[in-house]
């Protein structure tokens, strides 16, 4: 049995739904929101808890691919539960460029059904789900990634993502 599972059902957003809407702080002073990237694709991805080792993974494998991503027009938002404070210090600790949202109050996790159960060593808890959305320029979600493994989400997204462009 593994040590940590998510064990509720996610959301049932699929390719092809609307991808909900939101507005959240971010670092860098910034604040990220679907109608400001109305027009636009993007990457949403959940984490867990910045500063942790499968989130600094995830967060610098795509800090790499950040300057071909924006080239092709694809922006990149990450978003956890922590505070704007801790995932300031985050980003600046890991020269992270694209922006790092603050979701406390987990609303747009639930929204995007990655807010979960989890359960680690018999104890179970509410958490977020390793998650990434990629939608279109219209708002409407292309690909889900659940359970996403850190090491190779960069890899994922550019695929996905050069299918996507290749379909315009």
């Amino acid at each position: 049995m593994p040590l940590m599972t998510a064990t509720s059902q996610p959301s049932g957003l699929q390719p092809g739904d609307r991808a909900p809407d939101f507005t959240l702080p971010a670092s860098g002073g910034r604040t990220v929101s679907s109608a400001g990237l109305s027009g636009k694709p993007y990457l949403l991805y959940f984490y867990p808890k910045a500063d942790t080792p499968g989130c600094t993974t995830q967060a610098c494998g795509l800090q790499e691919v950040l300057p071909k991503f924006e080239a092709d027009g694809l922006t990149i938002i990450g978003v956890s539960p922590d505070p704007v404070a801790k995932i300031e210090k985050f980003a600046t600790k890991y020269g992270l460029e694209f922006p790092l949202a603050s979701d406390e109050d987990h609303a747009v996790a639930e929204a995007y059904g990655t807010w979960v159960e989890k359960s680690m060593y018999g104890r179970t808890y509410m958490g977020m789900e390793r998650s990434s959305f990629l939608v279109d320029g219209k708002g409407i979600i292309r690909h889900v990634w659940r359970k996403v493994k850190p090491a190779t989400h960069a890899e994922l997204v550019a695929e996905a993502f050069r299918d996507l462009s290749s379909e315009a």
